[in-house]
């Protein structure tokens, strides 16, 4: 599954997830079978060759309504903030969906 994330920077090691508005950089990886199997970053939240079928955001109150138009899932990482906690918390199912 591709999975688009806003970040602070492009550097894996350092960057963390932040609201769509600061995001620096968008990064889209993709988990198989439990485990991270390509990371791309672009400037660009739509330039990747790959649609994205989710979406993880930091909080309830971004502004998803893009996503959601592209049938995307948007899923909510409360206090996940680095790619490899945001991983673990999906295939583990701790993240959360959208609250309305």
């Amino acid at each position: 599954m591709y999975i688009l994330l806003p970040m602070s920077s492009d550097d894996v090691n350092s960057s963390s997830l932040t609201k769509i508005d600061d995001a620096k950089v968008w990064t889209q990886i993709l988990v198989e079978n439990g485990q991270l199997v390509e990371t791309n970053h672009s400037t660009d939240k739509d330039s990747f060759t790959n649609l994205s079928e989710c979406a993880v955001v930091i909080d309830d109150n971004e502004y998803v309504w893009p996503f959601m138009e592209k049938n995307m899932m948007v899923l909510v990482a409360h206090t996940q903030r680095n790619i490899e906690d945001i991983i673990e918390a999906y295939l583990f199912k701790e993240l959360h969906e959208l609250a309305y």
